[in-house]
């Protein structure tokens, strides 16, 4: 079993970006932010405890969903007029999203549950 760290970056195509919507309004309205032009919410994903080709099936089928959503591997290209800020769980805290993703990794490699974490 390879015990690699891999990173894949995830987010929902234009138009189908609903929740960055949502968060968007909702800062300019309740936080007055009137020059903030757009938002996106990226879901970041480091995995390890699963081979290449585990890694190549999980990532367009537990990961993401090719019709829905953007999939960039290892790097986020941003340009400069960008602001970029990581919200993550702390050690010890339970994080669903990771939690949920391991499991499914597990049934599809039938093998140990990986290692997931999410920002």
């Amino acid at each position: 079993m390879d015990k690699n760290v891999r990173r894949i970056f995830v987010e929902k195509k234009d138009n189908l970006d609903v929740e960055a919507k949502h968060l968007l309004l909702d800062l300019k309205g309740n936080l007055n932010l009137s020059g903030l032009t757009n938002l996106r919410i990226i879901n970041r994903y480091d995995i390890s405890g699963i081979s290449d080709k585990e890694f190549k099936t999980a990532k367009r089928t537990i990961f993401s969903e090719s019709n829905v959503d953007i999939v960039a591997d290892e790097e986020l290209i941003t340009n400069d007029n960008n602001r970029v800020f990581a919200v993550e769980f702390l050690p010890g805290q339970y994080d669903q999203r990771a939690d949920s993703a391991a499991q499914c990794v597990q049934i599809l490699t039938q093998k140990e549950k990986p290692l997931v974490r999410t920002a």
